[in-house]
């Protein structure tokens, strides 16, 4: 039986930038490095608890891909923008109103911020929320002030 997503890969046009990023930039704790063939493997949470893989390819190759990153939702919401702008990494959300702050997708729920790495990829920090789910009748993206006000 599925009990979750063990590792996820990406193609990079370059894989020491890439690997800087992600390790240094993110801290993630890289667990294989293989400068022969091109790729790099890092540990996300405890070690082999999750697995992102980087395989360097020519520019042509690299398909822009989406992941997000399991956080604590309080830790979205208070300090993951601040954790992205001490990086020079600019956040973004799914309200469409230039705002870097954290947005809630009320049928999950959970509370979300969306940022870049060096090749384009979207990448995503969320944290699912308590409270009930709501109905595609509900707007899908809010404010987490809206949250607060229809989470119940």
């Amino acid at each position: 039986m599925i009990k979750g997503l063990y590792e996820t890969h990406l193609f990079v046009e370059n894989l020491e930038r890439s690997v800087d990023f992600y390790k240094n930039t993110l801290g993630l704790k890289q667990c294989r490095f293989s400068q022969e063939r091109k790729i790099a493997f890092f540990w996300i949470g405890e070690d082999k608890q999750f697995m992102l893989g980087l395989w360097e390819k020519p520019k042509e190759k690299i398909d822009i891909r989406h992941f997000a990153f399991e956080c604590d939702p309080d830790w979205v919401l208070n300090e993951s923008v601040n954790f992205l702008k001490a990086r020079n990494i600019k956040s973004w959300n799914f309200l469409n109103d230039d705002k870097e702050v954290p947005m809630v997708f009320v049928w999950m729920p959970a509370i979300s911020i969306y940022f870049n790495d060096p090749d384009g990829h979207d990448l995503e920090f969320i944290g699912i929320l308590e409270g009930k789910t709501k109905s595609d009748k509900e707007r899908r993206v809010v404010t987490y002030e809206e949250w607060l006000a229809i989470k119940e």
